[in-house]
């Protein structure tokens, strides 16, 4: 099947066309056709298959026609990257038909979000937050409302925004199309849905169990926790050498872990919560531009981000909820691509592995990277387990050891010159902190 077999117009055709589609994936041939009827639905399907197209063009198809600048559809999407994604979205596919969208979330001024607006908007892309502040301040108009979106629902669920969502759909019209898009289907979205869609269509395409998307190569790599992070550096240099995303369990880690590899001459990009608006756009902007090629992430970048070429993703740390692991290594192997996704696994990991393995329903193959796997030969270590090399006393006469004195990242030390003066040392400089550097990072 074709997108011109769709209903859909042909000026929206013609944009699909620009980006170089032509055939639809199964969750869009199944739902953009019952979408266009003006049916209630709800779309389920693993990440990167499409979801966003599939609610999307029918959308701007069914906005083509009518008053300008009346807030006619509301997309709800948990995050501020995903909210930003869909507006883009939105623009790209609709520009032949001059509809105007904006999106709203945290993190920023309110004044920009104010001023778009008051000049009126037909699509609204928001965070539940943000858009209940906007609301609290007069900002928001709901009476010509037609269309409710809610994106990624099980992630507004985990982050806590039901309730959110709930206050939202209290004051918006009780006539209104309402889809709802998400991975998977948790007993709470379903009662959900059948609280706020009024006889829905459902469209699933994935299996229940939560299977990876096709085209992702899954491999679990046993190692020790001290030896993960030169692991993570081996695998960067050596095998995933193209656009690599990787994964922490904590932001403290994300930091840490973006220092490290800063330090081995590699360009990395740094996705958390606690980065501003400004620092997570330059950062996602580096990674899509491919001025950085890592970017290490926590679960804010485990839904919703497109980059296209992505070719590996990998799990320094296991998340705690099984699902998020699909959603991780569905950020590779997207669009009918493939892709290597590499889980760092320790002793200590066996539950959570076995939890995955029982969600996506097969075991992952394990392989072991030589010199790195469990109960491979590691650096000598202090008795107290800190990882410091040890170098025997020096004119001591005594032949004892203590530990080698190491310079702490950015510190200066002092060096003998025989002049009495104190040198600095070399500066450790990195565009992680917001310095000038030769290997600038974002």
């Amino acid at each position: 099947m074709l997108f011109t077999k769709l209903g859909l117009d042909p000026q929206i055709v013609r944009a699909v066309r620009d980006e170089g589609y032509e055939t639809p994936t199964p969750i869009q041939a199944k739902a953009i056709p019952a979408i266009i009827e003006g049916r209630d639905l709800i779309g389920c399907a693993q990440t990167g298959t499409g979801k966003t197209a599939a609610f999307a063009l029918p959308l701007l198809n069914r906005l083509r026609a009518g008053a300008r600048g009346r807030l006619r559809a509301l997309i709800l999407t948990p995050t501020r990257e995903l909210a930003q994604q869909v507006a883009e979205f939105v623009k790209v596919y609709g520009r032949h038909l001059h509809q105007r969208s904006a999106a709203i979330y945290g993190g920023v001024g309110y004044g920009p979000q104010e001023s778009a607006l008051r000049r009126g908007v037909d699509i609204l892309v928001a965070t539940p937050g943000r858009l209940l502040d906007h609301m609290g301040r007069g900002n928001v108009n709901f009476k010509n409302l037609e269309v409710l979106i809610l994106d990624e629902a099980d992630r507004m669920l985990d982050m806590g925004f039901i309730r959110d969502v709930r206050r939202i759909i209290k004051a918006i019209p009780a006539r209104r199309q309402t889809l709802l898009f998400s991975a998977t289907m948790p007993d709470e979205i379903r009662r959900l849905s059948k609280e706020i869609l009024c006889d829905p269509i459902s469209v699933e395409v994935a299996p229940r169990r939560a299977a990876p998307a096709q085209g992702v190569r899954q491999a679990l790599l046993p190692v020790t926790t001290a030896r993960k992070r030169d692991l993570l550096a081996h695998l960067v240099e050596n095998e995933a050498k193209g656009q690599t995303l990787v994964f922490t369990r904590t932001k403290h880690g994300a930091n840490k872990l973006a220092r490290h590899l800063e330090r081995r001459g590699h360009g990395v990009a740094v996705l958390h919560g606690n980065r501003s608006q400004a620092q997570r756009t330059r950062a996602l902007d580096a990674f899509k531009k491919k001025r950085a090629r890592v970017m290490v992430a926590t679960d804010i970048a485990g839904r919703g981000i497109d980059v296209d070429g992505i070719t590996h993703v990998v799990n320094y740390d296991l998340p705690q909820v099984p699902e998020d692991y699909v959603h991780r290594i569905g950020r590779t192997a997207r669009a009918g691509a493939t892709g290597d996704a590499l889980s760092l696994v320790c002793p200590e990991d066996r539950k959570l592995v076995r939890a995955i393995e029982s969600l996506i329903g097969c075991s992952i193959e394990r392989r072991s990277v030589l010199d790195f796997a469990v109960g491979a030969d590691a650096p000598p270590q202090s008795p107290a387990g800190n990882g410091r090399r040890f170098q025997k006393r020096s004119g001591s006469g005594q032949g004892g050891q203590r530990p080698a004195k190491r310079r702490s990242f950015g510190t200066r030390s002092k060096q003998n010159t025989g002049s009495g003066k104190v040198l600095p040392s070399p500066k450790v400089v990195s565009g992680w902190r917001g310095r000038a550097s030769r290997r600038r990072a974002v």
